[in-house]
């Protein structure tokens, strides 16, 4: 937990560095799939929090299931669209739901691109690094799609 306060933190500081102001004041997004996860987020500005069910595949065939919530910080969008596509940076409390991970506290370290396609409908495409104790760290691909609406 110490450090996905720090990597908040950190990420906090740096971000007005690269940041623009062209993204919406409020946003909420319902994703239908692995990234961030299959949940809702809510975006302010250039920061976001969300919070749902996130489900990873570290061996063929073996789905293991987590609860995830977590912080993303947005940075240099792109496009000239209405809601721009921009890069993303995250940290999140990952809770295993099954297999190997049942019961464990992970820290998820994730990064990407989110591209507008049509009005609010978006991709994703990331990677996310799973650390938790007395494990090996996994590196998960996360592609998504998310529905965003303004407001």
């Amino acid at each position: 937990m110490r450090y996905l306060l720090i990597l908040a933190l950190l990420l906090s500081a740096l971000t007005p560095v690269v940041s623009q102001t062209k993204f919406p004041t409020h946003q909420i997004s319902i994703n239908g799939f692995r990234n961030p996860s299959i949940g809702l987020e809510y975006q302010y500005n250039k920061t976001s929090i969300h919070a749902g069910y996130y489900v990873a595949n570290f061996e063929k065939d073996v789905t293991t299931e987590f609860v995830k919530v977590g912080v993303t910080e947005w940075f240099l969008p792109f496009g000239k669209k209405e809601q721009p596509s921009s890069f993303y940076s995250g940290a999140s409390f990952i809770r295993g739901m099954t297999r190997d991970y049942k019961n464990t506290n992970s820290l998820g370290l994730e990064a990407g691109v989110r591209w507008f396609v049509w009005n609010g409908l978006n991709f994703r495409l990331g990677v996310i690094a799973l650390v938790s104790k007395d494990k090996e760290t996994k590196i998960n691909p996360t592609p998504s799609v998310s529905y965003s609406i303004k407001f």
